[in-house]
Formats: structure tokens, sequence, C-alpha cells
């Protein structure tokens, strides 16, 4: 039955990772078919799958830690997506991202989006030095103000930075439900980019008032904790994909997860977080194919509950 430890069945061409001889080949879906959506202050589009890094790229610098994460991120360019999301509170997760994106020679093919965790406008402009080193850039796509700290000062600065054409975008962020009211107040007083924000079928708090908020007022969204680290998948361990999954082309358990949010108009990039290559590969399918309508949405639900 199809899981994310079986191999990734895909209908396009094969991945080849070289000087990967532990790691066998992965099969990943035609990249041009990844869904892409636009950000709605600029009309960029973006790849509706991206990359987390909390906690799966909180690495050493050494050969062997890199190695599967190296293949992570081989498979998650090339199989068509941009958005690699980090922190500097992710521990060496910057440092990791950029050396990454180095090895692999895809410095250019990522949009790396960043976050500011300080008080005080110094101590957040050296966070942002501190974060175009550690990712190897000049130029940063986003930066969010990270669990609302300090969020006007910050704001003010980061609007400085994206004048001066250091950052491309800024925005915001929270990682649990009752903090969506607090987003929301300052979506109210502040332009930003985006917002990033928890939501997966075990967490639809931001169906009520958030998603359609960003929807209503052209404001970006990055998804995180699309599995509740893990809690989700964990309720269906052993179990069967169900006959029904087939309407949405999904595979696997993840899939129907992340399709569950992207079926969300309002939502512009889900981030799932792994140091898998294989389960980078599932998770890119996720944004091929059909998704899923409001009856299948519900059996999600149901299936998860």
């Amino acid at each position: 039955m199809p899981s994310r430890r079986h191999f990734i069945q895909g209908s396009a061409s094969l991945l080849a990772l070289a000087a990967t001889p532990w790691l066998p080949s992965l099969a990943y879906a035609d990249p041009s078919q990844l869904l892409k959506r636009a950000i709605p202050s600029s009309g960029e589009l973006l790849p509706v799958i991206g990359l987390g890094t909390s906690r799966t790229f909180d690495v050493s610098l050494s050969n062997d830690s890199l190695k599967p994460l190296d293949s992570v991120m081989r498979t998650f360019i090339n199989g068509g997506a941009r958005l690699i999301d980090t922190a500097p509170s992710y521990g060496a997760s910057e440092a990791v991202t950029g050396e990454l994106l180095k090895r692999t020679k895809t410095q250019g093919k990522a949009f790396l989006a960043t976050k500011i965790s300080a008080t005080g406008r110094e101590r957040g402009m050296a966070q942002v030095q501190a974060s175009l080193q550690a990712l190897q850039t000049d130029k940063l796509d986003l930066v969010q103000v990270h669990n609302l700290q300090d969020t006007r000062t910050q704001l003010a600065l980061l609007r400085e930075l994206k004048a001066e054409g250091k950052v491309r975008y800024i925005g915001i962020t929270h990682y649990i439900e009752s903090a969506h009211d607090d987003l929301l107040e300052v979506l109210e007083k502040e332009s930003v980019d985006f917002v990033q924000l928890n939501y997966s079928a075990g967490e639809r708090n931001a169906e009520k008032r958030l998603l359609p908020y960003c929807a209503d007022h052209g404001i970006a969204t990055l998804i995180n904790r699309p599995f509740q680290r893990a809690q989700l998948l964990s309720r269906v361990k052993g179990k069967s994909l169900p006959s029904w999954a087939m309407e949405t082309d999904a595979t696997s358990w993840a899939q129907l997860l992340l399709k569950f949010i992207l079926a969300n108009p309002a939502v512009t990039v889900v981030i799932p977080a792994t140091s898998n290559p294989r389960y980078m590969a599932d998770n890119l399918k996720a944004g091929i194919g059909r998704l899923p309508d409001a009856a299948l949405r519900e059996k999600i639900i149901q299936a998860f509950s």
C-alpha cells in the first residue's frame, strides 16, 4: 500500500542522485506540472510546495551530516520547488541551507525566506546581516518578523531594507492557533507581503478569519506545521490509503494532508520540513494533480480525526 516508506512512484523520469550509493534513485513527477500561485503584492509565481528547515536542518556542517540533506536539496530544486523557510532561531539551519545551496550549485534557484527574532533595531539589523552571511547571499527574498517579536520596530527596519533592495518581501509569522487574532490585529494595521501561520486538517482555526482576510487583502500565506509535528501521520500509521484518495491523485497519507491545505485558495505555499529525500519527493507530488473538493476535504478531516 502507498506510504512514505515506499519508493515514490512518479510519472516522469528518474532523478539520479550522484555519489550517493547508499540511496536509491528517486522518481518524481514532471516539475513543469507543479502548481504555482502568485504572490498578490507582485504577481510573482511560486511553486506551492516549499521546504521548512526547523529541526531537520539543525545539524553540523560535517560531510556525514550534510550527505542526506544534500539529496533533499537536489530533490527539492530539481523537482521544481523554490521556497526554503529558515530562521536564526533554528540553530544551524541557515548555515546548512547556505552550504547545501552552494554544494548543489543551486543558489540562484531558491527563494530564501528567513526571519527576525530580536528586540530593537540594532539587534534586528545584526540578525539580518548574520542571515545574509549564513545563507551566502547578498539579498533575501523574504524576511519575516518571527512570532510577532517587536513587530512594529522590525517591520520598520524591513521596509528600509526593502527600499534599499536587500530584502524583496516582508512578513510576519506565528505557529499556534491562539496567536491568530494577534496576527490579524497586525495585518489590519501594517502592510506586509506575507503572513506565515499554522493550518492543517487537525488545526483549522485559520479558515474562520485569518485565511479569508489574507485572500481579501492580497496577502500571501506560508503554511507551517502541516502534519502537526507528525502527530497527524501517526494517527494513520499502518492504515491503508482509502480508495477515494485516487480522486485527488494522492498516493500517500502525507500527500492527502498537503492537498487538503492547498485546496484552500488563500494558501500560497505550504512548507513541510524533512531530512529524508524520499519524503521530499513524496511531498512534491502533493503539488501535482487534482485537489480535493469540499466533500473530499471532509473525508480527509474524518480520516485523521
